[in-house]
């Protein structure tokens, strides 16, 4: 029979190891801990925390893998900030184990990338428009080679604009927003690679596209800046729709082979 009302439940006791973690992950986050503060030494944290040192060791790998510590040297722990890149594909993970669909991402992409693109209209400066350009020049060579034939060319086509929108975000200096959009860019943009062998035409679009958002963001053109990616992204739904391609399934398994969050076009 249960006492005081209550069911038999065996409690979940945290280990040690975890326990260190978070206290770690708790001081670094209310600024305790600064980015680039080394932290004590293995002997130093055990004693304070009143473990061993294997279980420092277990805490430590945890908070490494999250981004919040970096080794500077074998022996030197520092306090580091996750990059962007690293949070963006843990949550490419999340929305791909979530199922979501192309009509999802579709939906947060036509608020959030005409932002980004206005942001990068009044903040980019001429670093930003030497990358983009790069970036444009890379697009329209591997359009060239994929309309030739050319096997490898789809995967870098896609990977080339997954990394053209992210530095659009980057131009406009708005870190919520690139952390925000970005796993969403991720997954969406992977959905070229199904769309580019049903529409041979789409990455010339593209090419079209990405030129003239680039003049407006050179030109500082905030309203034509967020016009032309508000085509583009409107444009890519409608490539979606005459090839056919569901919008109401995963988007993951439809492009298995697409582009991977986290990876970039090669050099």
């Amino acid at each position: 029979m249960a006492a005081m009302g209550l069911d038999a439940k065996p409690l979940q006791v945290a280990h040690a190891y975890q326990m260190v973690s978070a206290e770690l992950e708790a001081r670094i986050l209310d600024g305790r801990l600064r980015p680039g503060e080394q932290l004590p030494g293995e002997v130093e944290m055990a004693s304070l925390f009143g473990v061993n040192r294997s279980t420092i060791r277990e805490g430590i790998r945890k908070l490494e893998t999250e981004g919040l510590v970096r080794r500077a040297s074998p022996r030197k722990l520092v306090v580091s900030i996750p990059r962007s890149r690293d949070l963006a594909t843990r949550s490419s993970r999340a929305l791909r184990l979530l199922e979501v669909t192309f009509d999802e991402l579709w939906t947060t992409a036509i608020a959030t990338e005409p932002l980004a693109a206005e942001l990068a209209a009044r903040n980019a400066d001429a670093e930003d428009i030497a990358r983009l350009d790069a970036n444009h020049a890379r697009l329209t060579a591997a359009t060239a080679s994929a309309e030739a034939g050319a096997p490898d060319a789809r995967g870098e086509i896609v990977a080339l604009d997954t990394q053209f929108h992210s530095l659009v975000a980057a131009a406009g200096k708005n870190r919520a927003l690139m952390l925000a959009r970005e796993p969403v860019g991720f997954l969406l943009y992977s959905g070229m690679e199904a769309l580019v062998p049903r529409l041979p035409q789409a990455p010339g679009r593209q090419v079209d596209a990405h030129a003239g958002m680039i003049e407006a963001i050179r030109a500082g053109d905030p309203a034509r800046a967020g016009d032309w990616m508000r085509k583009h992204i409107r444009d890519f739904r409608r490539g979606y729709e005459m090839a056919g391609l569901p919008m109401d399934v995963p988007i993951a398994p439809l492009v298995p082979g697409g582009a991977r969050p986290g990876a970039e076009p090669k050099a």
